[in-house]
């Protein structure tokens, strides 16, 4: 039996809904392939930052060090600045545990209407695979005359050659399991250093994928591209900025928010990594239980598959889209009246069960 040490951290929001239905399925998947999970739950989130100043101790990273992965359910919430929660929390895990990839898989699954017309279930499945370190989102700059009328923000961009090239590798190496297809994301028409620089270290890297079929596109278009056709797609390689943007664009093109995965990767395994989903922590549904827990539960599979439970991952996702497809269970973001908890205990049984896909 095969034995790992898990970080929970339920968070803040719907987390606190949508988690304890993912561990609810892990455990299930578990007991039916000989995995012992050991959860250990940290209530960091913006109630703890309320009460103590910060979203986490001081040593709140090296407490997550030793941990096979770190399973988070959501940060923020009303009253504390988002910035703060971020910047508190997640980012600094995502950075000190060289977690450089954020994979986000776009799917439209059976039983689920996406709103672009035309698409059957499978036909919308490509990947995002977005810079996690650095790019947009860096910590440079700052900010001058404070409420004067000379008032003045400043925030740079940080690429770095290293940087770019381990995340656009790690994106040829999924298009190779895949469709073998790369596009990138830029703005060198209208960002003059960072943008072009992208670009310069996209062909360099694409040179050692010569089987790899690439494409390159400006976001812009690359947006409409994204709702006119998204079917012509296989694996996206953006910045920060844009990768996170074209990742809730590609959960509605998909049906739902609700829907969608994400996994933070630290692929030389060199520290955990870290799962969520993509939805945040949506106050205005919260305590309400009906968030969908989908999104949560696919994160699990991720992470199972990052932890080298390959079986275990196609069974957990082959439940779920069993239980996706039947009306009775879809959340009402997907137009349904079913509870979180029913959809986490439908998931279970199916797994327990062994049933297969209706």
């Amino acid at each position: 039996m095969n034995r790992y040490q898990i970080a929970v951290l339920e968070g803040d929001g719907i987390g606190r809904e949508v988690v304890p239905e993912g561990l609810r399925v892990l455990e299930a998947v578990g007991r039916a392939h000989h995995i012992d999970f050991s959860w250990q739950h940290f209530d960091w989130c913006c109630e703890t930052y309320r009460k103590t100043g910060r979203m986490m101790p001081e040593d709140g990273l090296d407490q997550l060090r030793s941990f096979d992965a770190i399973y988070l359910g959501a940060v923020g919430y009303p009253g504390v600045p988002d910035h703060v929660s971020l910047w508190g929390l997640l980012i600094p895990i995502r950075r000190a545990f060289q977690q450089y990839v954020n994979l986000r898989p776009v799917r439209l699954l059976r039983g689920v209407d996406s709103p672009l017309k035309g698409y059957p279930p499978g036909e919308i499945d490509f990947c995002i695979v977005r810079e996690n370190n650095e790019g947009e989102y860096s910590e440079v700059g700052g900010r001058l005359y404070r409420n004067t009328a000379a008032e003045l923000a400043m925030q740079e961009a940080v690429f770095t050659r290293a940087g770019c090239d381990r995340v656009m590798r790690y994106a040829f190496d999924l298009a190779r399991t895949r469709k073998s297809h790369v596009t990138s994301a830029t703005k060198s028409n209208g960002i003059i250093h960072s943008m072009p620089f992208w670009d310069e270290r996209f062909a360099s890297v694409k040179e050692s994928f010569p089987e790899v079929r690439t494409e390159q596109y400006h976001i812009d278009i690359l947006s409409a591209h994204l709702v006119q056709r998204p079917d012509r797609f296989d694996v996206i390689v953006a910045s920060n900025l844009f990768g996170d943007i074209l990742s809730d664009l590609g959960a509605a093109v998909a049906g739902s928010i609700g829907l969608a995965p994400a996994a933070n990767l630290n692929p030389e395994r060199t520290s955990p990594s870290m799962f969520e989903p993509v939805h945040g922590s949506a106050p205005d549904i919260a305590g309400k239980g009906i968030a969908n827990p989908i999104a949560q539960i696919w994160s699990g599979a991720m992470m199972l598959q990052h932890l080298g439970e390959t079986t275990a991952a196609q069974a957990l996702e082959s439940a779920m889209e069993s239980v996706v497809a039947r009306p009775e269970f879809h959340t009402p973001d997907l137009g349904g009246k079913a509870s979180t908890r029913a959809v986490g205990e439908a998931i279970a049984h199916e797994i327990s069960t062994g049933a297969g896909p209706q």
